[in-house]
Order: structure tokens, then sequence, then C-alpha cells
């Protein structure tokens, strides 16, 4: 099968990552087969004029639209695209030269109407930006649960993915919510038989937030928005969900543990911790990333869980419905 495909990016006052993105596009070993559409979402500090300065070397299209979220963003992209296959990537990340190659290579080989891709920290992130890498995608942390590639139960993440023209027409799309709408659409995907696959070569650099307190944020909306998509697609809620959840509540009962004098609790956290250290230094060459990533872990799992606690709260004990649960995840 000949594919062509359409890059659709959506972005929200973020010009200064489109450039980003757009250099790496113009350094891809395969050239002539993409389009790139990039979707403005309503933004105050608009991506334009960087657009236009890439208009004579790369075929690019540039739509401005009215606030309504990533999910609705990239739809309107997908509509007007020229390609039979979408590839779906968030403006913060970067590509590696050989991307579209690896992409095409792996979908001639394999089709599948549906990809999902894997991200790395590049060697020009900072500290703190490649911390939060290896806690969102380290099997030690809970990024070996997102990122478990076999037996097709995997799910595809809106900042590297690709969706087949028919599976975008079947599907509809994303939902028109701000949060979890890739995990929603996953879900449609797996009801209607589409098959999928994992390109580990079809890795993206991505920089993620720059800071703790917009990491804790971000995944603090990723658990509060779980229980939602669970309650939203019945048969979809896993024990492994609570796991954040339940490092907090034993975390905490390990401190509290040492007041009375039984410190065992508090000492499998240390060791925990202690191989998060190593782990991650010696898989970034550098003790103090493996520091910060033990910090990014720990913010990791207290932001989701803590989320997820609070949207379990509401749903079960408060019977709130689910936009009075998480309003931001529908506004």
């Amino acid at each position: 099968m000949i594919l062509s495909f359409s890059i659709i990016i959506p972005v929200y006052n973020r010009p200064y990552e489109v450039k980003e993105l757009l250099d790496s596009l113009l350094l891809q070993t395969y050239q002539n087969i993409f389009e790139i559409i990039i979707v403005e979402d309503g933004s105050k500090i608009k991506s334009n004029g960087i657009v236009n300065s890439f208009k004579d070397k790369l075929n690019i299209t540039y739509l401005f639209k009215e606030n309504s979220g990533p999910g609705e963003s990239r739809n309107e992209g997908m509509k007007i695209a020229k390609g039979n296959y979408f590839i779906i990537l968030d403006s913060d990340v970067i590509l590696p030269n050989t991307y579209i190659q690896e992409v095409d290579n792996a979908l001639n080989q394999n089709f599948t109407d549906a990809y999902a891709g894997a991200d790395k920290a590049h060697k020009s992130f900072s500290g703190i930006q490649k911390a939060i890498n290896f806690a969102m995608t380290s099997f030690i942390t809970t990024g070996g649960l997102r990122n478990n590639k076999g037996n097709n139960t995997f799910q595809l993440r809106s900042f590297n993915m690709g969706l087949s023209k028919k599976a975008f027409q079947l599907t509809d799309g994303f939902a028109k919510q701000y949060i979890g709408e890739d995990i929603d659409l996953n879900y449609k995907l797996d009801a209607l038989q589409l098959n999928k696959q994992f390109i580990l070569k079809g890795y993206v650099y991505h920089k993620r937030r720059v800071n703790f307190k917009q990491f804790y944020n971000q995944t603090n909306n990723f658990g509060r928005a779980r229980p939602l998509l669970n309650k939203m697609h019945k048969n979809s809620s896993k024990f492994t969900y609570w796991f954040p959840s339940l490092f907090i509540i034993f975390f905490i009962s390990s401190l509290i543990g040492l007041l009375f004098g039984i410190s065992y609790l508090f000492y499998l956290f240390g060791f925990y911790f202690m191989s998060v250290f190593v782990i991650a230094s010696i898989n970034n060459n550098n003790a103090f990333v493996g520091l910060l990533s033990v910090l990014a872990t720990i913010v990791q799992f207290f932001g989701y869980g803590i989320g997820f606690l609070q949207s379990q709260f509401k749903l079960k004990f408060l019977k709130k419905s689910n936009k009075e649960t998480f309003p931001k995840m529908f506004s």
C-alpha cells in the first residue's frame, strides 16, 4: 500500500515549540510523502509567523479556529487532510531524522489502522525534563504500566500516534473533551476491532513539562480523568490504576510507622527510591538527573494518585456527574 501522510499538529500559545518541530521535519530522510497541518486552537500567541517562514520549504497548511481543545483541533485537521494516513503529534516534540522513514517502513511491512510510538529525552533537554521523561517511561515507575507494548494492550498517546483515514471515519476521531481524549479513542478503536501496533523505532523526543509544578498539575489531571474514563467505557477499569494511590497510602503509613518504631516499610521505600536513583543515573549518565528522577517519580505518584482519589470520592460517594466531578475535562 502506498501511504501518503498528513501530520496533524494542534498548538496553543507555543510558537517556539512549533519552530523546533518544523526544523526537525525539514531534516527527515523521507521528504515527499507528507503534508503538515498546523491547527491553532484559539491561541493568543499565534504561530502563523513561524509557519509562514517554512512555506517555501515544507508542504504546510495553517488553520486557525476558536479554542475547543486539542481533540477537536486534531479532528479539524484530519477533515481537511489530503493524506490517507494521519500522524498525530503534539507541538512539544522533536523528531529524529528517520521518524517518517521508520513509520512508513513499519506500516508497509505490517499495516494497521493505528499505531503508537515511544518517546525519549533529547540530549539538549534540561535535567528536570530528563527526569520527568524517566518517570513517565521507565519500567520501574508507572511508565512500565503505561508503555506495555505486548499483547496489543498498550494505549495510543496523542503526542505520538497514527490513525488511518478509515479509522478516523469509523470513530469520528477524538471526543470533545480536553483531557483523556486519546484514551477515549483507544477504547473506540478496540470496540471496532481495528488493529494497532507499537512502532518502537518511531519514537519522538518529548519535552513534556519544564518544572515539577507543571508536571504535578499534568499528572493530577491524568489521575482525575481516569475514573471518568472507566465510567464512560464499561469493563475498562484495572486494578493497576490504583497503584499510585496505594503508593501514597503506604508511603504515608511508612512515615507514621517511624513514629512508632516500625521502620521496615520505610526501608522498602528507601530501597525503591535508591533503585530509581541508580537506574536513572546510569540511563542518563548523570547522578544529578538520577536525584531529580526520584523527585519526579514522587511528584508523578502523588499527582496521579491524589487526582484519582479525588474523582473516585466525587463519583462514588458524592454521586456527582462526570462534568461535576471534573469540569476542566469537558469545559
